[in-house]
């Protein structure tokens, strides 16, 4: 049995989950976007790299990206909270395996909504040469660790319906459901 197994059976309380919830909160909602617009705009003029600046279409754009990427990766988190009594954190996993919500259009829609707020926000700072490289070296890893540990570990919990789910839908590039 994975460490993740035994996580996964130890039941949490809903004040336990969101107290977890709020130091993901404060990495994925300010210091990530903090270090890809500030990190970043000090990276670019340290390597004498211009900002990718076209005004409003930045603001529009990246304004685009952001809610866009944001409300799909919380609507995903809000999901494993409420229907699935768990957190996108290893150590507080769902409980249920889901399909439904934004897990119709792919497996990992935090992961898609994540990268794309990200993409937002550096477009938006216009930044785009430094920030595109830490959303990708971000991105990667993420994918790294989905595919590496986290993929294995729901097969282990959900067995065939998780093997299922996988073959029916798209890892992280979203397609439109199936109509029946």
């Amino acid at each position: 049995m994975s460490l993740y197994s035994k996580w996964a059976k130890k039941k949490q309380t809903e004040t336990g989950r969101i107290l977890a919830l709020i130091p993901a909160g404060v990495l994925f909602l300010y210091l990530l976007p903090l270090a890809i617009t500030k990190g970043g705009t000090s990276i670019d003029r340290h390597f004498g790299l211009p900002a990718l600046d076209f005004g409003t279409i930045n603001h529009i754009l990246g304004g685009i990206l952001i809610v866009l990427g944001f409300s799909f990766a919380l609507w995903s988190i809000y999901d494993q909270f409420s229907r699935a009594s768990g957190t996108p954190l290893p150590m507080l996993p769902t409980q249920k395996l889901l399909v439904g919500g934004p897990f119709r259009y792919c497996r990992n829609p935090m992961t898609l909504g994540t990268v794309t707020a990200y993409l937002g926000i550096a477009v938006h700072a216009g930044t785009i040469i430094t920030g595109i490289g830490i959303v990708l070296c971000f991105g990667t890893l993420l994918v790294l660790y989905l595919k590496l540990l986290e993929e294995k570990e729901l097969a282990e919990r959900f067995g065939e319906a998780y093997l299922i789910y996988k073959r029916e839908v798209p890892f992280i590039i979203p397609r439109l459901p199936k109509r029946h």
